[in-house]
């Protein structure tokens, strides 16, 4: 497949762009003026028709999200989907699929034909331009309502349909149960609606939820079923296609919920409800930016961030977490892996539809975590909080496994379950395995939502999700484990994440205890109980030391304290998350060159996907590492993919978030770093490459600055009396 244009301005006008800044510290700084124009740069724009699901583009509300393509007869399509369209067996699962064809249709094969993604106003534009007629078909998802809406506009009269375009047509029986069929029917005469009831699931959580769109039209009429068609021909033409997910205990109950959503969405004046949707879109995109320049590698790694952020915004305000492998945005794979042949040992290489999703329906952490640590400095709070809510939501079911299965209190959480949770019951015998005994989520959640406490200063959320999940953990941590000879904590058997199984004192969960306890022990006095946080300073005073040994003649952090070898069985470096996520060691803290001298000795050398390098580096202060590491992470698209930012699949599938999610903390680590009150800019910026941004930081603080030639030209630091805690890493500026 010929790979299309992404349309770049030339670098010397993108630098025009980039340079407006002034010189001086204190200098009022503001990109008011040139952010959309700059933001503009990196709208996507193709022109020439598609082919498949592959050559779509995405958009979305948060919750509902589409993938928009042509086909080479004219057509255009989309599928939908939501955050909570859960099937039978625990798969999530587009809402469904919608053409619209025009008669006569101007974005047939031979016409001049644009496809444009607005950044600015989350809008996909496709325009056709004959000698008879200059068409044009807005689509978007509304930011604030549950409904998609198709504008069609034409200097020629014409007429359209749009139908619903099955694919779920029979039952399928599957491994984990039966999948029902979708069913397209009309309701009172004037709604058409296509839907999937969830009559024979297994699992409570999922039994009778029932997932669906109607489309309405003024002007329209259906016809055979599962179509809308224009009464009569007009050059503008609008449709509106609905969403909703509920669990019912009848279809007619589910049904009658989409009848009011629709009223209550028809009932708000429609310029109105665009205007605000436009006004979502901007104050997301002015809450922060970073627009990088210097080369084509610059604009590139801009480009990736920008359309990065896009997509976790179309994909991340829903009722549950985006999903690593693919988001809402899974597309049709002609040639899918679908395991080996028992005869043969070959792959079996097979088609696949949109539903279908590598490594499943279920939420694995390590990477689920690097599409929301990089919300912390954009400032998307809003995008974290259908993830802290999920797993909130797990944690008195978890509570209640814990005690029965270990007869102790806490909790912790998997490091694969579904959104409703659970753990699986390992008994003293179990053998080791990748995600046995592999506790540490918990420890990471807890170290970024003490982040998020730190950012947004919520207390509701401090005392009602933060404190009550942290403290779960470590009450699972003291009663879970034994005491050694010295009385110290002894994690034995225990995973060093899945790299090492059933070793002593791993180093993640070491690195997390004394990470997370101390940042506990930092809250303010009036949020924490004093008998917990005796509890918690208690604790602390029997966690082991970090484990530390040489290595080629180094000394090193160990990625566990056994003295043993252990056959490892991943590609991780479990020692480095003394580093990331667990901040302990790095540029300009205590022991840097052990941390450094652990970073060069690690085993596993590799960026993409879910691996920590492009994070690693920058909070080393390693600048031409992390350029080349953040590079790499903005150039992984999927070659079968048309848009540049579905990125390739590597470990997990298509359109992979985790590699998208750490280019972009290893591009803002290499801008600025927080660590307490303090604010490090430029810890690992290449001189070579300019940069604007603006960026939050922890205690409701914002940092603008412009950086040439290594140097910050000009800095806001809002509130100002935050600036006293900036300190420049590298540049004319010496705070």
């Amino acid at each position: 497949m010929t790979f299309k244009k992404f349309i770049l301005l030339p670098f010397f006008i993108c630098w025009s762009i980039l340079s407006f800044a002034g010189n001086g510290s204190g200098q009022k700084y503001s990109l008011a003026n040139n952010l959309w124009k700059s933001l503009s740069t990196y709208n996507v724009e193709w022109d020439s028709l598609g082919r498949n699901s592959s050559y779509s583009m995405p958009l979305g509300n948060g919750d509902i999200a589409l993938n928009v393509w042509t086909e080479r007869n004219g057509d255009i399509l989309f599928y939908i989907s939501k955050s909570d369209a859960w099937n039978e067996v625990d798969n999530l699962v587009k809402i469904g699929r919608v053409r619209v064809s025009l008669f006569p249709n101007p974005f047939a094969s031979g016409a001049s034909v644009k496809q444009i993604l607005y950044l600015r106003n989350s809008e996909i534009q496709i325009a056709g331009l004959s000698n008879k007629s200059n068409t044009s078909l807005k689509i978007w998802v509304d930011a604030n309502l549950p409904v998609v809406r198709i504008k069609v506009g034409s200097s020629q009269k014409m007429t359209a349909t749009i139908a619903f375009d099955p694919w779920r047509t029979a039952p399928e029986n599957t491994p984990g149960g039966l999948i029902s069929a979708d069913k397209v029917v009309t309701y009172k005469n004037v709604q058409l609606i296509s839907y999937h009831r969830n009559e024979s699931a297994k699992n409570p959580h999922l039994l009778n939820l029932t997932f669906g769109a109607s489309i309405e039209g003024k002007g329209m009429a259906i016809e055979n079923g599962n179509k809308l068609h224009s009464v009569l021909s007009a050059n503008d033409i609008d449709f509106s296609v609905h969403v909703l997910t509920a669990t019912t205990n009848t279809v007619d109950g589910w049904l009658s919920k989409m009848e009011k959503q629709i009223k209550a969405t028809d009932m708000i004046n429609p310029v109105k409800a665009r205007l605000n949707h436009e006004r979502w879109w901007q104050q997301f995109w002015n809450r922060s930016w970073i627009f990088v320049g210097g080369d084509s590698d610059a604009i590139t790694v801009t480009r990736g961030y920008v359309l990065q952020r896009f997509i976790t915004a179309c994909a991340g305000r829903g009722v549950y977490a985006i999903k690593f492998n693919g988001s809402l945005f899974t597309v049709d794979n002609p040639s899918e892996k679908l395991g080996k042949d028992k005869t043969t040992g070959k792959d079996n290489i097979g088609p696949v539809n949109a539903d279908f999703r590598a490594w499943g329906g279920q939420y694995w952490f390590q990477n689920t975590r690097p599409i929301y640590w990089p919300c912390l400095a954009a400032g998307d709070f809003d995008i974290m909080k259908p993830l802290f809510c999920m797993f909130s939501n797990m944690l008195p079911e978890n509570l209640k496994q814990v005690h029965i299965f270990y007869n102790h209190e806490g909790a912790y959480f998997a490091e694969t379950a579904p959104f409703w949770g659970g753990i699986p019951d390992i008994k003293p015998e179990s053998k080791g395995g990748y995600t046995f005994r592999y506790f540490t989520p918990i420890l990471e959640l807890s170290a970024m939502m003490l982040d998020y406490y730190d950012y947004t200063g919520d207390k509701q959320f401090l005392r009602n999700t933060l404190i009550p999940i942290a403290s779960a953990g470590l009450t699972f941590f003291d009663q879970h484990f034994p005491r050694d000879s010295q009385g110290k904590l002894l994690l034995s058997p225990d995973n060093s994440i899945e790299m090492y199984w059933d070793v002593t004192n791993p180093l993640p969960d070491i690195a997390g205890l004394h990470y997370v306890i101390n940042r506990l022990l930092y809250l303010p006095s009036g949020m924490v109980e004093a008998n917990l946080r005796n509890k918690w300073l208690n604790f602390l005073k029997i966690v082991p030391d970090i484990p530390m040994g040489l290595k080629n003649g180094k000394k090193v952090i160990l990625p566990y304290a056994c003295p043993d070898s252990v056959k490892f069985h991943n590609t991780e470096n479990p020692e480095l998350y003394a580093i990331y996520p667990f901040r302990i060691y790095g540029l300009e803290k205590p022991d840097y060159q052990l941390a450094l001298e652990t970073y060069n000795e690690r085993l596993n050398k590799r960026s993409g996907c879910w691996y920590q390098d492009v994070i690693d580096a920058p909070l080393l202060g390693l600048a031409d590492q992390a350029k080349n590491d953040v590079i790499y992470n903005f150039t992984r698209f999927d070659r079968l993919l048309r848009f540049p930012a579905f990125w390739d699949r590597s470990h997990d599938y298509m359109p992979d978030e985790d590699n998208g999610g750490n280019g972009q903390q290893g591009l803002q680590k290499m801008l600025m770093q927080c660590d307490g009150h303090r604010i490090l800019l430029l810890p690992a910026w290449p001189k070579e490459w300019s940069s604007d941004f603006k960026l939050c930081a922890p205690f409701n603080t914002i940092v603008e600055a412009s950086v040439r030639f290594g140097k910050i030209t000009s800095m806001k630091v809002t509130p100002a009396s935050r600036e006293k805690d900036v300190v420049i890493c590298s540049g004319s500026l010496k705070h």
